[in-house]
């Protein structure tokens, strides 16, 4: 048996690729299966190759213990089976070839840990929770082969090879950011970047809801928000905005794929859209004309008006009765008209606003500058900025922008993105640690990682997965695997297996010359 830790991955992917293993057991015709192709990721925290595997036929069967979560879980898992493989695969009761079962004995390292086991007879997956299954699906439907992508039935024997994994995440917030304020997205493109996520076990999407350029949320206290705010976007387009009808489809889809929805309402900067809606929302009730550049740092809310807090209080209360996760998220960014006073006295309010409503505040990491509650989230980004008053009891997600800004170009030949955070190519969105980005001591509380692609330059999906895309799945590595035995060497072999996987999810990507891809 080879045992392949997470110590010895280079060592581990080597001996793979030299073993080529047939499946056979009684009434089944011998199947080759190129283990060179086997690429996780993220990479699980311990993994062993096993003698011979597991092939899909007509008499497969499929095991639930019972519970309606797990039971919603496997019945999609199985869709996706049965499209590829075009066999029945009825789903049953007691013993069956693949089975899905629930243990909360392996609670103990979280409620995302799962266990797989693939022989000659069985699949056996087994998780702490439905959630931990739904995480455990991802790596078997990386460990068969791509054509499960596919909604067609494949001539490729649907095959699994002889494994044994335990895994659970390094950071329970593995998250990504969609801008949908500077260019608008609708429901099924949101819906689709959220199926993008799910095989990466991203677990948070986090929606940039407003900004100057566009207001993308029905508040139905503050009608013109939306109606008026929201019918532009970057360069000048139709923009658009969700319906609190859409927003619940939304954040429905991302829960059923276990994925958190935390809502951004950017303030009180990035806020030109709102107060071109509504005048008495500005200084002399004055409106400002809507915007459709890429600036930032010019628009205001007024501090001193109790119309502001109204306006804040009604979208916050809102939101928070659609929002079923725990966040709302109040931007705080990049707020240059507004002097640091008053920054600090809006900051403070919008705080109290949020938690009277029964959420916890997320902020950009300028809101350390004002008086933060305990719980008070921040979300660091600018690493040319103040970070001097980060403490070890500041909660801190990471989003690096030299490493994670989804829009920052890849080189200077790339033609959509950004720049002004550096180039980023693949080894640079890969070799960083959540814990050494700034100095703290060991007793600071990062929760996780958020990857961010904002939308000046993406005015459709293909532009959006052209940016994320390969990014996103090392970045996805870092929150989710130990730090030890890492390497770019290794990942990029893993990262150029997956290349026929995002051409049978029709995924625009770049082909960075720093991965080995076929051609």
């Amino acid at each position: 048996m080879l045992k392949m830790k997470y110590i010895s991955i280079r060592t581990r992917t080597l001996l793979l690729a030299l073993i080529v293993i047939g499946f056979s057991c009684s009434k089944k015709e011998q199947v080759e299966v190129d283990r060179t192709s086997i690429s996780v990721i993220p990479q699980p925290v311990s993994m062993e190759s096993t003698p011979g595997g597991f092939l899909i036929t007509e008499k497969t069967k499929i095991s639930v213990n019972g519970d309606p979560q797990v039971t919603k879980v496997v019945n999609r898992f199985a869709q996706k089976l049965r499209a590829a493989s075009g066999y029945e695969l009825p789903i049953i009761e007691g013993e069956a070839d693949i089975r899905f079962e629930l243990d909360n004995t392996l609670e103990s390292t979280g409620r995302e840990t799962y266990r797989l086991e693939v022989t000659d007879d069985i699949i056996a997956l087994q998780g702490a929770t439905p959630e931990a299954l739904f995480r455990g699906i991802q790596t078997l439907r990386q460990l068969m082969p791509h054509e499960i992508e596919i909604e067609a039935v494949s001539e490729t024997p649907l095959t699994v090879p002889g494994i044994r994994i335990l895994d659970y995440p390094r950071f329970n917030f593995r998250g990504s950011m969609m801008d949908v304020s500077r260019h608008f997205f609708n429901v099924e493109e949101v819906k689709r970047y959220i199926d993008l996520l799910e095989l990466y076990k991203i677990n948070v999407l986090h929606l940039h809801l407003t900004d100057d350029q566009g207001w993308r949320i029905e508040i139905k206290s503050w009608p013109n928000l939306a109606q008026y705010g929201g019918q532009t976007e970057v360069g000048g387009g139709p923009g658009g905005y969700y319906t609190q009808e859409d927003y619940t489809e939304i954040v429905n889809y991302a829960r059923d794929r276990f994925i958190l929805i935390i809502p951004e309402i950017d303030m009180p900067g990035h806020t030109n859209a709102a107060l071109a809606s509504y005048p008495e929302l500005n200084f002399e009730n004055k409106a400002p004309e809507l915007y459709t550049g890429t600036e930032v740092g010019f628009s205001s809310l007024q501090v001193h008006s109790d119309i502001t807090y109204q306006m804040v209080d009604d979208v916050v209360r809102e939101l928070a009765a659609i929002t079923p996760g725990p966040y709302i998220h109040i931007g705080a960014d990049e707020a240059h008209s507004t002097s640091k006073e008053d920054f600090i006295k809006f900051v403070n309010r919008a705080q109290e606003i949020v938690e009277s409503h029964g959420k916890t505040t997320i902020g950009w990491e300028e809101v350390i500058t004002s008086d933060i509650k305990e719980e008070t989230i921040v979300q660091f980004w600018n690493t040319r900025g103040d970070v001097s008053g980060f403490t070890p009891k500041t909660k801190i997600i990471m989003s690096p922008a030299s490493n994670v800004y989804l829009d920052m170009k890849y080189s200077d030949t790339t033609q959509l993105g950004l720049k002004w955070a550096g180039l980023t190519d693949l080894p640079d969105s890969y070799n960083w640690d959540p814990l050494t980005v700034v100095e703290r001591t060991a007793n600071s509380d990062i929760l996780g990682v958020e990857a961010p692609i904002w939308a000046e330059t993406t005015e459709d999906m293909d532009d959006v997965e052209y940016l994320v895309f390969p990014r996103l799945p090392g970045i996805a590595e870092i929150a989710w695997s130990p730090k030890d035995g890492r390497s770019w060497d290794e990942y990029k072999q893993r990262l150029a297996n997956q290349q026929n996987r995002f051409e049978a999810m029709g995924i625009n990507y770049f082909k960075s010359p720093a991965v080995p891809w076929k051609n």
